[in-house]
């Protein structure tokens, strides 16, 4: 093996490819430890867990590719979304985890934080007040009472694999656990609005699929994220990312 690919890198974890097996190194190790449990639970396709040490995790590369990424063009059919859709609805109808995951904190603190960084983003210039209130009120409909799923946490397009119209893996779990389902839906929809109905076609009719509230999510993500993106070297602003998933909501 000539070259070792550097995947993801910031202050907080990085991931590092080498032929076919990815290294997680994380400086908590209590994220890996969540991953192994969420991953040896969750009862669709996962990497195949290879060794771990402490802070670090190595799992198999999983077959096909990834549906697609925030900022890019889906590379999925819409028989693909909707097979997504169904892998999801399999995730969360399944036993809960026992740990709450990123998708479950609570609404006062979830409140508090947004209402926070609503505030570092005006006072610091990073976006027009307009915006950020507008986003602010729409992120509203998110902050309501919500029944615990299984949930991925993280559930990014970049992160689902697929090959055709199946899904082959879902990848990155340290965020996994405990939480609300719409959660997964709208990050794994965010910035690919026209694909949510093939996505919800695939989850199933027999749920009711509160649109507000994925839109509310749509916000309220992109809101609490912009600011970490800028400190750990990603750009918010690029096309089709945060900040004009924002704009889309005025």
């Amino acid at each position: 093996m000539d070259e070792v690919e550097v995947v993801v890198a910031h202050f907080e974890r990085a991931t590092l490819r080498v032929g076919d097996v990815f290294l997680k190194v994380d400086a908590d190790q209590a994220r890996i430890d969540a991953e192994v449990e969420a991953m040896s639970l969750a009862p669709v396709p996962t990497p195949e867990l290879l060794w771990r040490k402490p802070f670090v995790l190595a799992i198999a590369a999983v077959p096909g590719a990834p549906l697609g990424s925030l900022g890019g063009p889906s590379t999925g059919s819409p028989a693909a979304w909707a097979a997504a859709g169904a892998a999801i609805r399999t995730l969360h109808d399944a036993p809960l985890p026992p740990r709450p995951g990123r998708a479950g904190r609570s609404i006062a603190a979830l409140a508090a934080e947004l209402d926070d960084e609503c505030g570092s983003l005006v006072t610091n210039g990073v976006l027009p007040a307009d915006l950020v209130a507008r986003n602010r009120q729409v992120a509203e409909a998110a902050l309501r009472p919500w029944t615990p799923a299984f949930t991925h946490g993280d559930l990014q397009i970049a992160h689902v694999f697929v090959d055709g119209g199946e899904v082959t893996g879902i990848i990155d779990w340290s965020e996994a656990g405990r939480g609300d389902a719409l959660y997964d839906l709208a990050t794994f929809t965010l910035g690919h609005e026209e694909h949510l109905d093939d996505v919800i076609a695939g989850y199933g009719a027999d749920v009711d699929v509160d649109l507000d509230v994925i839109h509310a999510w749509w916000s309220l993500r992109s809101l609490l994220a912009v600011r970490w993106l800028i400190e750990h070297g990603f750009d918010p602003f690029a096309p089709g990312c945060e900040v004009d998933v924002l704009r889309s909501r005025m």
